[in-house]
């Protein structure tokens, strides 16, 4: 396989290569740093060390190894698909659904129905024969979400998410009321820098994060919101709420610890989805109902008055 070509520039100066290059490539920072263990990252030539640090005007090349089998299992799930073709899928998420397998979460997952429905058309952009996630939805989020079955998707898409050309607009419900019918958070999110399970607005290792809101319906004591994303940091939303003092409904990682209303997860929907297609160029659009737990919340909203 050819190697992927870089060329930095004097805005890079200082930089650490392996930040660098993830987010160039549709490869994540650990990923990079794999391959940079492995001697398949050079600068100029040259094998570097892992902490690099860029000055400008280098010629990168990195060899992504042939992809190897998943070592996760297919598995025949029923999958909500609202758009397929030979290069890409949308599906419909159900809440609940882990997208990766991860500790915890060996199967039943996403990917594990990708898997058995993809069969040979596979992406392995990132080492593994897999279905391209480019993007991800957490467990109780429920909604849309794009996946590559080959390279060639998935670099496209990968790119489209670089610059923010994605159209994603979620809905979810949040505590209290919003001071303003609509507003913008901007502010950018990291690691927590005591839970690293948790996500946090924070300067230090944070990365730019914009969440535009708009309010659709007041009720006792909760908010139905529209949210549109210019980014898509993890827990974005999630964490943009809480900072206003508004959480996700359900939300008992960022927001209150006990549930009042048995949500069982935040009350958070993609609903909306919106992507140039990586091969055809066609524009295309997607949006997906509101699901039978988050009408239902509303309905019980409006009977409280």
């Amino acid at each position: 396989m050819e190697p992927y070509r870089v060329k930095t520039t004097a805005e890079q100066t200082g930089k650490r290569l392996d930040v660098y290059l993830a987010e160039e490539l549709p490869l994540t920072r650990s990923a990079v740093q794999g391959l940079m263990e492995n001697g398949a990252v050079t600068v100029n030539g040259k094998v570097i060390a892992k902490n690099y640090r860029l000055r400008g005007g280098e010629e990168v090349a990195v060899f992504i190894p042939e992809a190897e089998p998943c070592e996760a299992a297919a598995q025949d799930i029923p999958l909500d698909i609202v758009y397929e073709d030979e290069h890409v899928l949308v599906v419909n998420k159900q809440k609940g659904m882990v997208v990766h397998p991860a500790a915890g979460h060996a199967d039943g997952t996403l990917v594990n129905a990708l898997l058995a429905h993809c069969g040979d058309s596979l992406s392995g952009i990132n080492g593994v024969l897999r279905p391209g996630i480019v993007h991800r939805i957490d467990k109780d989020t429920s909604g849309l979400l794009i996946v590559a079955k080959n390279d060639e998707a998935h670099q496209g898409l990968a790119e489209q998410i670089k610059v923010h050309s994605f159209t994603r607009i979620y809905e979810a419900v949040v505590v209290g009321r919003l001071p303003a019918s609509q507003g913008t958070v901007n502010a950018p999110i990291g690691r927590h820098p005591v839970d690293r399970k948790k996500m946090a607005i924070t300067e230090k290792n944070g990365k730019p994060a914009v969440t535009h809101y708009r309010v659709l319906a007041e009720y006792a004591g909760y908010s139905h919101v529209q949210l549109k994303l210019e980014t898509g940091r993890t827990h974005q939303i999630r964490v943009h709420m809480a900072s206003l003092g508004h959480p996700v409904a359900g939300d008992t990682v960022y927001g209150a610890k006990k549930d009042p209303n048995n949500l069982n997860g935040q009350c958070l929907h993609a609903k909306e989805i919106g992507f140039t297609h990586p091969i055809t160029d066609k524009e295309l659009y997607f949006t997906s109902d509101l699901p039978p737990y988050f009408t239902a919340f509303l309905d019980n909203l409006r009977g409280k008055g």
